[in-house]
């Protein structure tokens, strides 16, 4: 948020009535008093005079039904919480069929009601939305449905580190238009590495290679595609692996077993070879 309120500032504020209404606008809500003290601060420390905007409650308290049009927006782009529960009660707050306390499958039906018809979002979450049966599965059915799940980023390991390892994705979608196909990227390591690290984390010039690729879509060995009527076959898991990825052959290990034992024995051989030839050196310079 801090970022996004000096790129405000510096492409749009031009008046005192500029700089009224970008304060004004700032919104937030967060559930845990720590950061919501944190984020006050911050806001303060930004130029936000008084953040009255910003909240301490649960953004999944209020029910489903009670979000209108006023309440709609065009744009969401974040990272909700997952990995975690929610107390009891939450879930009533959503329609029967996405009753369920864990976060992440919450905050994605939410999303998917807050935006506007033509409204464009990009959310983090984590390998297990993507695969997850039962309810995560009518979730990802009613995602599919109402939006145009386009692309999915499919993130390396690491990127959270060290507060969490769990794999996670980029799901990119704009509300009003049903899902015919989905592409997929891999994103991949920088050159030279092969984890990211609290003192080495993703830098945002590599996604360069998906801007690239975004306007001039096509199959590469780090992108692929696939249709909704295979998606329905696989029964809505979007955890796809890479078809065009190097193949990697896994030989039959009782043939590994007999070659290792073959080159041990052969090393074997050599070795008794050497220790002959360097003895009978050292007894010719005797």
């Amino acid at each position: 948020m801090a970022c996004a309120i000096g790129s405000i500032r510096a492409r749009d504020v031009k008046r005192p009535e500029d700089e009224a209404r970008l304060q004004a606008s700032i919104r937030g809500v967060e559930k845990k008093p720590l950061p919501h003290l944190l984020c006050v601060t911050n806001m303060i420390v930004h130029g936000i005079d008084v953040p009255t905007g910003i909240v301490h409650d649960n953004t999944l308290s209020r029910p489903l039904r009670e979000i209108g049009a006023k309440d709609r927006v065009d744009v969401i782009m974040t990272n909700p919480p997952f990995g975690g529960m929610e107390e009891d009660g939450i879930e009533n707050n959503f329609p029967a069929a996405f009753r369920t306390r864990e976060t992440a499958d919450l905050f994605l039906v939410l999303i998917v009601e807050m935006l506007k018809e033509g409204g464009r979002a990009a959310v983090v979450l984590p390998d297990g939305t993507l695969f997850g049966e039962g309810i995560k599965t009518r979730v990802k059915e009613k995602l599919l449905s109402e939006c145009e799940l386009h692309t999915i980023v499919r993130l390396p390991n690491g990127v959270f580190a060290p507060y969490t390892g769990i794999k996670t994705n980029v799901l990119f979608f704009t509300k009003g238009k049903k899902t015919e196909e989905v592409w997929f990227y891999e994103h991949p390591y920088p050159a030279g590495a092969k984890s990211y690290s609290k003192t080495k984390p993703m830098r945002v010039e590599e996604f360069d290679v998906e801007k690239k690729w975004w306007g001039k879509r096509k199959e590469t060995p780090q992108a692929w595609r696939v249709g909704i009527e295979e998606i329905r076959k696989r029964g809505f898991n979007l955890d796809v692996a890479n078809p065009n990825a190097p193949v990697v052959v896994h030989e039959d290990p009782e043939e590994l077993l007999a070659r290792y034992e073959r080159q041990k024995g052969e090393a074997a051989e050599i070795r008794e070879e050497l220790k002959r030839v360097l003895s009978d050196a050292l007894l010719r310079r005797a």
